[in-house]
């Protein structure tokens, strides 16, 4: 069985201290070689301890972007872990694929962003996109080469967040103290913002349209606050298949940088009896309308997911620096959405010059409070 030599974009953030765990645990099939890490210094100098052979690079500086593409298009890489969140992960992701390198995607934005462009490149370079989202990965394992004329449904499982039942009234006294309190997963805080909006999901929603080729109105989600079930797939004979595991990033990542084979590891299975009961409900989607400004920006697509994706991060901040109330989140976007500039098919520049107007238009609304 073949050995990859895996790149690692973002080591020093949740998911890439996963993959280095990964990686530790199952040494005969994965050897790093390559590590960035933003600002980090302590935690990049223990990976590089641990792991002598890969080339390491801090990417704060004036030559980030472009030590993270030397990184991304290293010779002896095989498959470059793209684990930065943000739209930084673009450039170095694109070179990945001109370079031939398989690319396990962490970061929902590069996807969510330049989907049409990304996998047009990595059809033409002919490499893989691997989805490491525990939802997109789960939807991989189920689907298992199987043709996606068989699909009905793509089932996006969702925890709810923190106020899957607090009532709307109550939103305006939510504070960020109080959204980073996920109750399933340990995130940064950008993303356990984004999970207690329904804004994770809502990105979710149109990185498995491009993963897929699926149309949006055949992308759904449901609560389910066990997180045990990742994802579903419904299949046009009536059937469903599920991928179950524990609530840990290592699955995922586990079965991106050994695909296609099953390899064992030291992670811990699921315990049917101790788990109980698996619980299921309808998303509030009148209260949380990230989910349906998703199926819109989805569904028009061109630079509109791009929009969406800009101005979220921009009024995430926002509320993290108490500038805006939580439910104003999901009005920026919506407002920038209304106003930003449309063009149905991009190219990179478009979607980067779309991505700026958009995070300007977004810090006025912002800034009017």
């Amino acid at each position: 069985m073949k050995r990859r030599r895996l790149v690692i974009l973002g080591a020093s953030g949740s998911i890439g201290q996963s993959a280095l765990k990964v990686a530790r645990d199952i040494p005969d099939r994965v050897e790093v070689v390559g590590l960035s890490a933003h600002r980090n210094s302590a935690a990049l100098e223990a990976a590089a301890r641990e792991f002598p052979q890969a080339k390491c690079f801090r990417t704060d500086g004036p030559d980030g972007a472009d030590r993270l593409v030397e990184l991304a298009t290293l010779p002896e890489a095989d498959i470059v872990l793209m684990a930065i969140v943000g739209t930084a992960g673009l450039q170095p992701a694109l070179a990945a694929i001109r370079a031939g390198k398989d690319l396990a995607v962490a970061s929902k934005e590069i996807l969510v962003m330049a989907g049409e462009v990304v996998m047009r490149a990595a059809s033409a370079h002919g490499v893989r996109v691997l989805p490491v989202d525990s939802e997109h990965n789960a939807i991989f394992q189920c689907l298992e080469g199987r043709d996606i004329s068989s699909v009905r449904r793509l089932i996006l499982t969702c925890s709810g967040g923190p106020f899957r039942g607090t009532p709307q009234a109550d939103f305006p006294a939510i504070t960020p103290e109080m959204a980073l309190r996920h109750p399933t997963w340990q995130m940064g805080r950008k993303i356990t913002i984004d999970s207690a909006t329904l804004f994770n999901k809502a990105l979710e929603m149109i990185e498995a349209k491009w993963l897929f080729g699926v149309a949006m109105d055949r992308v759904e989600v449901v609560i389910h606050p066990q997180s045990v079930i990742h994802s579903m797939v419904e299949f046009i004979d009536g059937s469903t298949l599920a991928q179950l595991s524990r609530s840990d990033m290592c699955f995922p990542i586990h079965y991106a940088v050994t695909w296609p084979d099953r390899v064992p590891n030291s992670l811990r299975p699921l315990d049917y009896a101790e788990l109980g009961r698996l619980d299921f409900e309808l998303p509030r989607r009148a209260d949380f309308p990230a989910l349906d400004l998703a199926v819109e920006a989805g569904t028009r697509g061109g630079t509109l997911p791009a929009v969406l994706n800009a101005s979220n991060e921009v009024a995430v901040e926002a509320f993290l620096d108490r500038r805006i109330r939580f439910h104003q989140i999901w009005e920026i976007v919506a407002r920038t959405m209304g106003t930003a500039p449309h063009i149905a098919h991009p190219g990179l520049d478009e979607v980067m010059a779309t991505d700026a107007a958009a995070r300007q238009i977004a810090s006025g609304l912002a800034a009017g409070g």
